[in-house]
């Protein structure tokens, strides 16, 4: 039996409502206020496509072995790089082995989530691999007053594919590849440009999903009869129903596609909106997802009785559960570099990042990882040759220890209003760990004022540095307060 053996997803905190938008920008171009419902999901300054996707990969694969990887598929539109390997960021952040593991970026349309999973199928039913994790993420920017900035949310969300411990049954699959462009980003443009929305919905949408569904009916011999649920991104609210009416779908087995909580999230609305229909899915349900861009791709999974077994970390109803409401405009934009802001003499430092420390600090840097000593039994962040303990203090007799799946407090903290910030006053503090181990750390997702000693904290893998000059981004992990609202 091949299928989904775990799924997760990741809506940042943030939400920041169309009417603010609007308040601020309509001025500009009042047409956005046909669209004022809702809110839609922001990323932080220090977020991007591929720290989300670690985010979403952690909370899929909670309680599952990650060493026991040996395929990671990455999906996006927004990836950091264009000439390295972004799925080996997020392999190397998850601790991922490196011999026997195959990373791919799949990207260049909004179906690369689901092309991916179609992949990673096909690896696992072939006996090439045995675990692959597809992770789909996109932070897209978006001009100001437009109706993109209106739709776009940001987010991600994995599926791990395997055959043993399958939750959700594969059976069966279409796919229709067509050159329909209802927008498209060139080479080196900051920005998605967008066709008339009429012809979107109409002639994109409207047509090429209905005939991928009804494609996939006619070469599996199932009908709409046979399906529980129907999951299929649109952020046109009125044209996700019509197609459902088309196709003869029940409204009862229509998943609803998040535009009014958190905005179209690119590549991985598909895998989100199937990650929130799978928190309600009961043993014998059949799922049908579909995922929309330059044609259409659309599998078809059977939910099992494992599906008791297993629940993501936090899932998209935690995430979105657990939101923030952001009201400030100006900041959102400066957040997006939409506008310029001086970040003071000490930002004008712009040093080149060290390839051969990166490599050789990688597991340190990337995921996360101390040392626990064999003989005392005490960890420690950063790696040492000399265990700290004063009382033991033996040399070399270490394992590698992982820090970042492990819970914490805050121990001190500060606020500095000198340090070069995007979300000034700069956070940070020193936190220590459940099992063992301290660190000092740049705080994130937070508000100063809410800061509290013996604070609760998460880690969270951001963006540490972005080099606009030489175009690398450097990550490392930091500590969120897990404060009260």
């Amino acid at each position: 039996m091949v299928g989904i053996t775990a799924y997760g997803g990741y809506v940042p905190r943030y939400r920041i409502s169309r009417m603010t938008i609007i308040q601020n920008m309509a001025w500009y171009f009042p047409v956005i206020m046909a669209v004022a419902g809702g809110e839609k999901a922001i990323a932080n300054w220090d977020e991007d496509a591929v720290s989300m996707a670690v985010a979403a990969a952690y909370d899929c694969m909670a309680g599952k072995d990650r060493k026991a990887l040996d395929g990671l598929y990455l999906a996006s539109t927004t990836l950091p790089f264009a000439d390295r390997l972004n799925a080996g960021i997020v392999a190397a952040a998850l601790n991922a082995p490196e011999e026997g593991l195959m990373a791919a970026d799949f990207s260049a349309c909004m179906k690369a989530g689901t092309t991916a999973s179609m992949a990673a199928i096909q690896a696992v039913t072939s006996g090439e691999k045995q675990s692959v994790l597809v992770v789909a993420s996109d932070q897209r920017r978006t001009k100001m007053a437009t109706m993109f900035e209106m739709f776009y949310g940001d987010g991600a969300a994995a599926l791990l594919f395997g055959s043993k411990d399958v939750i959700a049954e594969f059976k069966g699959s279409f796919s229709i590849s067509c050159d329909f462009v209802d927008h498209y980003k060139g080479s080196g443009k900051d920005f998605d440009y967008g066709w008339e929305e009429r012809w979107v919905r109409d002639e994109g949408y409207g047509k090429v999903i209905p005939e991928a569904i009804r494609g996939f009916f006619k070469k599996t011999g199932m009908t709409m009869a046979d399906i529980s649920k129907v999951v299929y991104p649109c952020y046109f609210t009125g044209t996700h129903r019509a197609i459902a009416k088309d196709l003869g779908i029940d409204p009862a087995k229509l998943q609803d596609n998040l535009h009014g909580v958190c905005g179209d999230t690119g590549t991985a609305h598909p895998l989100l909106m199937f990650a929130a229909a799978m928190e309600d899915a009961k043993p014998g349900d059949r799922l049908l997802l579909a995922g929309f861009g330059q044609g259409c791709d659309v599998l078809c999974f059977e939910v099992t009785d494992a599906i008791k077994k297993f629940k993501p970390a936090k899932g998209v109803r935690g995430c979105l559960a657990t939101k923030v409401d952001f009201t400030n405009y100006l900041k959102f934009a400066k957040f997006r570099d939409l506008i310029t802001a001086d970040l003071g003499i000490r930002g004008e430092a712009n040093p080149n990042s060290s390839l051969t420390v990166l490599w050789r600090k990688r597991r340190m840097i990337l995921g996360f990882t101390g040392l626990k000593c064999t003989k005392c039994g005490t960890a420690q962040f950063p790696p040492m040759p000399v265990c700290v303990n004063p009382d033991c203090q033996s040399a070399g007799q270490f394992v590698d220890y992982e820090f970042a799946d492990k819970p914490g407090r805050v121990e001190a903290f500060t606020g500095d209003l000198l340090s070069p910030s995007v979300d000034p006053p700069a956070v940070y503090g020193l936190v220590s760990f459940t099992g063992g181990g301290r660190a000092f750390l740049d705080f994130t997702d937070c508000d100063m004022n809410q800061v509290k000693v013996g604070m609760p904290i998460t880690m969270t893998f951001r963006r540490r540095s972005r080099d606009s000059m030489r175009g690398f981004t450097g990550y490392f992990w930091k500590a969120v307060p897990k404060v009260e609202g």
